[in-house]
C-alpha cells in the first residue's frame, strides 16, 4: 500500500483537510479582523468560496495533463480585489507539457493572458513566467474592426519563433486569463480553449493519489488566500481613507496583471459621511475603481453601484474625477454604493498609464457633500 493510499484508506487525508479548515477560520475570528456578526458571517461566506474555489481548482480540475479552462472567481466567488469589469478563467497546466490555446479575439476591450508559477499556501515560489495580451497576437481572418479574428498560442517552456508563444518555465503550473469589458452591454468576450499537444491519452480513473494531493491542496488554498488577504487588509488599515501604490513586485507575486498598476485602501465612514477620492486619470487603456468588503471581496456588483470605469465615468471639466463612496446617492460625482457596509477595503486600477498620480482621498459630512 502507497502512503496516499494508507493516509485515504485510514481517514488522516479527511481529517488534516477539516484541520486545515479549522485553521483558516482562525482568520476569520483573529483580533485584528472585525468581531460583529456582519462581518463574521461574510467571513465565514467568503471560507465556503475558496473551498468552492479550490475543490474545483486542486481535485477536479487539478491534473495538469488533461487542462480546463474554468471561471475561479465570478459573481459569488471572489478574492483580492476581483474586478468586476473581468472575466476570469484558469486551468492546471505545467513547464514539463506543452500546450495549444485557440480562440477567436471578439470584441472584449482587454484580453491578457499569463503563466503563473505557485498557488496561494502552497509554500515556496510564486509569480508569473510569462505574459501574451490581445494587442500582440498575430490573428487571421480579421474583421473589419481589426479585432476580433482567430487566433493560436503555444505555451512552452522553449522559445516558438514565428508564433504567438506564452512563456512557461519548468515549475509554471498555472494559466490565468482576464478579459476586461469596458461595457459589458455591447462586447462579447474572447472564444478560448486549451489543449495539451503532446499526449492523446485519456485521464486515468481517480486514484488515492490525486485525493490525497487535492484534498491538501485545496484546503492549504482556503488558509493561503484568507491569510495573505487579510494580512494585506490589515496593513492597509494603518493608513484609512487613503489609496496608495501597491509594490508592483508584490503584485506579480499575488498573480496580477503586469500591466496593471494598482492602488489599495482601506476605508470607513459613518452613515453620516462620505468618503470623496478625486483623481485625474492618466492617459491609460483602461482604469476603474470599486469597492470590496473587508476580505477583500469586491462588493455584489449585481445589484448596486459599487464600482466605475473609464467608459461610464462622470468627468468634471478640468478632467477630474470625483468618486463618492456615501449611504445614499449624491447630487454630484460618481457615486459608489457601499451596499450596507461601513468599512472595508478598495482598489483603484489602471491599464498601461503613462504615470500614476496619487487620487487624493477625505472624509466630509454626507451633508455637506
Amino acid at each position: 500500500m502507497t502512503e496516499s493510499e494508507e493516509r485515504v484508506s485510514s481517514g488522516k487525508s479527511w481529517d488534516e483537510f477539516c484541520d486545515a479548515l479549522k485553521e483558516a477560520g482562525r482568520v476569520v475570528q483573529s483580533a485584528d479582523a472585525p468581531s460583529d456578526a456582519f462581518n463574521r458571517a461574510e467571513g465565514y461566506r467568503y471560507l465556503t468560496r475558496m473551498l468552492r474555489a479550490g475543490l474545483e481548482s486542486f481535485l477536479e480540475h487539478g491534473d495538469p495533463a488533461f487542462p480546463q479552462l474554468r471561471c475561479p472567481c465570478h459573481t459569488t466567488i471572489k478574492m483580492g480585489a476581483d474586478n468586476p469589469d473581468n472575466y476570469y478563467q484558469s486551468a492546471a497546466i505545467s513547464g514539463a507539457h506543452e500546450y495549444r490555446i485557440r480562440g477567436k479575439r471578439n470584441t472584449v476591450h482587454y484580453l491578457g493572458m499569463g503563466t503563473y508559477v505557485g498557488n496561494y499556501g502552497s509554500g515556496g515560489r510564486m509569480g508569473q513566467s510569462g505574459y501574451i495580451e490581445g494587442v500582440d497576437l498575430d490573428l487571421d481572418n480579421v474583421q473589419d474592426n481589426g479585432q476580433d479574428g482567430n487566433f493560436e498560442i503555444i505555451l512552452s517552456c522553449k522559445e516558438q519563433p514565428g508564433k504567438n508563444w506564452l512563456p512557461m518555465e519548468p515549475d509554471t503550473s498555472s494559466l490565468i486569463v482576464r478579459q476586461t469589458f469596458q461595457d459589458r452591454k455591447t462586447e462579447v468576450i474572447a472564444d478560448i480553449t486549451i489543449e495539451r499537444i503532446d499526449s492523446n491519452l485519456r485521464p486515468e480513473p481517480i486514484t488515492a493519489l490525486k485525493v490525497d494531493e487535492g484534498l491538501a491542496a485545496a484546503s492549504q488554498y482556503v488558509l493561503g488566500t484568507a491569510s495573505l488577504f487579510a494580512d494585506w487588509t490589515e496593513n492597509f488599515a494603518r493608513h484609512p481613507n487613503e489609496l496608495r501604490l501597491l509594490d508592483p513586485e508584490i503584485a506579480r507575486a499575488a498573480h496580477g496583471d503586469p500591466n496593471i498598476c494598482y492602488y489599495h485602501g482601506y476605508w470607513e465612514v459613518a452613515q453620516d459621511e462620505a468618503l470623496v477620492i478625486e483623481t485625474t486619470p492618466p492617459t491609460c487603456d483602461y482604469w476603474n475603481f470599486q469597492l470590496n468588503n473587508y476580505w477583500m471581496e469586491s462588493l455584489d456588483y449585481r445589484y448596486h453601484e459599487i464600482d466605475v470605469n473609464h467608459h461610464g465615468a462622470k468627468v468634471e471639466d478640468d478632467g477630474r474625477v470625483v468618486i463618492v463612496i456615501s449611504k445614499d446617492k449624491p447630487t454630484t460625482g460618481n457615486w459608489i454604493d457601499p451596499a450596507g457596509h461601513i468599512r472595508g477595503t478598495m482598489c483603484l486600477r489602471w491599464i498601461r498609464a503613462d504615470q500614476h498620480p496619487k487620487p487624493l482621498c477625505r472624509v466630509v459630512k454626507a451633508a455637506d457633500l
